[in-house]
């Protein structure tokens, strides 16, 4: 059990030092330009934590990333940002995307039941279902870039936000190695599968 907890202590610790790694640079250099670029990173970054279905299905992608253990612990974080970020350039470009708001909900709806049935497919499965999610949150992000800000600043912001966010979810799936917890981490999954459905039934 003290290994194991060791183990979960260290994987979490790497997780947060890649992200910490990966986004704090480019935002210290941003530290400097235009007041414009200082709001986009502040827009980019709240923007996240405004939706309560883009904040669902970010913690849901750490939850089940900590469920399924490494690597996809790690690797489902990493990913998920990643795309979303390709999705949020599509935005901005103007490209369209046909069923953003529904491929969204979709995502708190299916995320969720794959914590709460502890669902675990072959790695590359889930890799591929979290980024197909990510095209549609990044799109949607993109899209709703202010014309003010500055694009580079605000896509970084949002990026560190779901950073967080993911790490928030690992953190609560790491309690699925007590009894408790994962029952806990399993009603987690229900709660947000229920509203990821309101949030599609509510587009009907």
């Amino acid at each position: 059990m003290n290994i194991a907890s060791k183990s979960d202590r260290g994987a979490s610790a790497r997780i947060l030092s890649l992200v910490l790694f990966c986004f704090l640079i480019p935002s210290v250099a941003s530290a400097h330009s235009q007041e414009g670029g200082v709001g986009g990173l502040v827009s980019g970054f709240l923007h996240p934590l405004t939706g309560l279905d883009h904040i669902v299905a970010m913690v849901a992608v750490g939850l089940w990333g900590a469920y399924l253990g490494a690597p996809a612990m790690w690797l489902l974080p990493v990913i998920f940002p990643m795309v979303m970020a390709f999705g949020g350039a599509l935005g901005i470009l103007g490209m369209p995307l046909p069923g953003t708001e529904t491929g969204i909900a979709l995502s708190g709806v299916l995320l969720g039941l794959a914590v709460a049935f502890a669902a675990k497919p072959p790695i590359w499965v889930a890799a591929v279902l979290v980024a197909v999610f990510a095209i549609f949150h990044g799109h949607a992000h993109g899209t709703e870039l202010p014309h003010a800000a500055n694009a580079l600043t605000y896509a970084v912001g949002f990026v560190v936000a779901t950073g967080l966010l993911h790490l928030s979810g690992i953190a609560f799936g790491l309690l699925t190695r007590y009894r408790w917890g994962t029952v806990l981490v399993r009603t987690g999954g229900g709660v947000i599968a229920c509203i990821g459905f309101a949030f599609l039934f509510g587009m009907l």
